[in-house]
């Protein structure tokens, strides 16, 4: 089969590879669509755990074209989407209900090979079917839509809390549509971009900037997301949370990002910083809400290129073009 390829550090290409074969309770899914993410660019600079070569891709789904011997959840045609999380179940923080955290932590797409690809392996257990009016392509937006709604688990907003976001890409819209379900009374979103901020705006969002400077909030927000990874846009983040406020860095930051705090004002202002890590008993709950149209695909999606054009989607993606990226092995469904 043809597969994006990460072969090195800074090195992709489109090549031939073995087809997966299933174990016991693993399916073959014949991949309808893969988007493009940051830690997809993580792992091609050599980040975030991988173990190059690998095929990248752990945001996809498709339609079941083997099983497994013991399998017996899903049919061959049944169409699902993927959770790529894989954990050993084993370790203390597994058994502590922290998956996301195992300290044998994998994913599909990321330390075994993932979705870029005309077909990928994954465990009966990750597989969510879908219902017949969700399209095959578009529910490859689940597993960001997943990562957003760990976001919130993590944030327990507060009815009425003035909210800002930082980045306007696919992952600061998809926080941005689940701050308005969760009750925000407010949701300001700050990018360099114009094109992207004109979708926040498009998505009702309460104010754009380019600065935060240019938002009339002198006392602060309650919540302020960080969706970007970039460590100057987090140190500005850190100092826009108000009083009793909340951090939350959602944003993947390059292993050498830093920024420094005032460990003062989080004493005497009890200022919450905390992070979100990737998925946690959060895909099938995404798929619910995916499945009630709370995202927009065809706002969301900005390109469906295939998936010989992987380096040239991932080029796009690196240089901020577009919003969500999708490679597609087939030509997509009507």
């Amino acid at each position: 089969m043809k597969a994006a390829v990460i072969t090195g550090v800074g090195a992709v290409e489109v090549a031939e590879v073995p087809d997966p074969t299933p174990g016991p309770r693993q399916v073959v899914v014949d991949v309808a669509a893969c988007g493009l993410c940051g830690t997809d660019l993580h792992i091609l600079q050599g980040e975030f755990a991988p173990t190059l070569p690998v095929v990248p891709g752990h945001e996809f789904a498709g339609v079941v074209a083997e099983i497994g011997s013991d399998v017996t959840e899903v049919e061959v045609g049944d169409r699902v989407a993927v959770d790529p999380s894989l954990y050993c179940h084993e370790c203390r923080m597994c058994r502590s209900g922290r998956n996301n955290l195992c300290e044998r932590w994998a994913a599909i797409g990321v330390t075994t090979g993932g979705g870029a690809a005309e077909y990928a392996l994954a465990p009966v257990a990750n597989c969510v079917k879908l219902p017949d009016h969700v399209r095959t392509e578009d529910a490859a937006l689940i597993e960001p839509l997943s990562c957003a709604v760990r976001g919130y688990d993590v944030l327990r907003s507060r009815l009425a809390s003035r909210v800002l976001i930082y980045g306007s890409g696919t992952m600061g819209l998809m926080m941005l549509q689940l701050g308005k379900l969760t009750g925000a009374s407010s949701i300001e979103i700050v990018d360099l971009n114009p094109e992207r901020l004109a979708t926040a705006e498009l998505l009702g969002v309460s104010g754009t900037a380019t600065s935060a400077d240019e938002l009339d909030r002198p006392e602060g927000w309650d919540v302020v997301i960080d969706a970007t990874g970039n460590e100057k846009a987090i140190q500005d983040g850190l100092g826009r949370v108000a009083k009793g406020g909340t951090f939350l860095q959602f944003g993947v930051s390059d292993y050498a990002a830093r920024v420094t705090i005032d460990p003062y004002r989080i004493y005497n202002q009890e200022i919450t910083i905390t992070g979100s890590m990737a998925v946690l008993h959060s895909f099938e709950r995404a798929a619910d809400l995916f499945a009630t149209g709370v995202l927009d695909p065809e706002v969301f999606i900005s390109d469906r290129l295939p998936l010989a054009d992987y380096a040239s989607a991932l080029s796009r993606f690196q240089a901020g073009q577009g919003r969500k990226i999708q490679v597609l092995p087939l030509a997509p469904s009507p």
